[in-house]
């Protein structure tokens, strides 16, 4: 009794209503300890905690004095409300929960969400191809298909006579799809029959068709790269000239007219070049070649004298503007 009026006669710093005295009487102190949120655990006559700890939160919003786990005060557990202590972390994460599935001549129910998923193998390159296992004794090529057409087209299914198969699918995603069913139990109709039950596990599997079609692609997509690089190269790269004729009697004469040409006279002459550097001259092409060269040879004595007489018209014009020049000059002094 001596507890509750110490508990009665305590002062908060802070300014609080005045609480009514709390009850004398061992049933009375126990409504009180419950109202409070502390369990006496049996004891009528001494609190569960010390005085400090039962009256030790204020809410200011609600001006009242809110009850408090004793396990708070001892640090042993956290407050999920506002207060003093770390906030708790985020929960663990919800075990994914697979739903029943239903098909017309079986039924598929998933394991248990607690136990860990079934173990696999690593994936090989360009699979397509999944191993089925755990499969009912009674289990036919028929209700396999039924159950795994549902993930996509299947190319091939290779059934064993121990309760195993393979199955090839037409894309590799698909293989994805199949493997969610990997930890099913499959029960055949409503019979209860161990034959007819079983726990299929689902896992990759290394086919030779599989890689060889995964290879055939990773050499086409190569083709493809160098193809598309080639191409690249050939548009950034500068236009090549174009290719020249090999010498003849006919392309000899036809270059012979084009050299006495003065718009065609640049190509003429690469073309004499060409067939210099090539060794087209012999014997019997000589006097062709030296005729030719000898038409060059004027021709380009003409564009040294037409260079020459330019030059002079062009001093004459500098001479008659420096002259015009300094008469208008002298004419502004005066």
């Amino acid at each position: 009794m001596a507890s509750a009026d110490a508990v009665g006669s305590m002062e908060h710093p802070l300014s609080l209503p005045s609480l009514p005295p709390l009850p004398s009487e061992p049933g009375a102190w126990t409504t009180a300890m419950n109202n409070l949120g502390i369990v006496p655990m049996g004891l009528s006559t001494q609190p569960l905690m010390s005085e400090p700890l039962c009256l030790q939160r204020f809410d200011p919003s609600l001006r009242l004095l809110t009850p408090l786990n004793p396990l708070v005060g001892l640090g042993l557990v956290h407050s999920p409300g506002p207060g003093p202590g770390p906030s708790p972390g985020p929960g663990p994460e919800l075990p994914v929960v697979k739903e029943i599935i239903h098909c017309k001549s079986c039924t598929l129910f998933p394991q248990n969400p607690n136990l860990p998923p079934p173990s696999t193998r690593d994936r090989p390159p360009g699979c397509r191809t999944v191993f089925v296992g755990g499969l009912p004794e009674n289990a036919t090529e028929e209700v396999i298909r039924e159950v795994f057409d549902e993930c996509g087209e299947i190319m091939a299914i290779r059934k064993s006579k121990k309760n195993f198969c393979h199955i090839r699918f037409s894309e590799e995603f698909m293989v994805d799809k199949a493997m969610y069913l990997s930890g099913y139990r499959m029960r055949i109709g409503s019979s209860t029959d161990k034959k007819d039950s079983g726990k299929i596990h689902v896992d990759f599997a290394q086919a030779r068709d599989d890689l060889y079609e995964w290879e055939c692609k990773q050499r086409l997509w190569a083709r493809e790269e160098r193809h598309r690089h080639m191409v690249q190269e050939q548009l950034l790269r500068p236009p090549s000239p174009p290719p020249i004729v090999h010498y003849s009697e006919h392309e000899a004469g036809v270059l012979a007219e084009r050299l006495k040409d003065s718009q065609n006279f640049s190509e003429a002459t690469a073309v004499l070049s060409t067939w210099i550097e090539r060794g087209e001259v012999n014997r019997r092409n000589a006097n062709h070649f030296y005729s030719m060269i000898q038409s060059s040879n004027s021709h380009v004595r003409t564009l040294i004298n037409d260079k020459a007489q330019c030059d002079e018209e062009l001093e004459r014009a500098k001479d008659a503007f420096k002259s015009s020049l300094f008469a208008i000059l002298t004419q502004c002094k005066l």
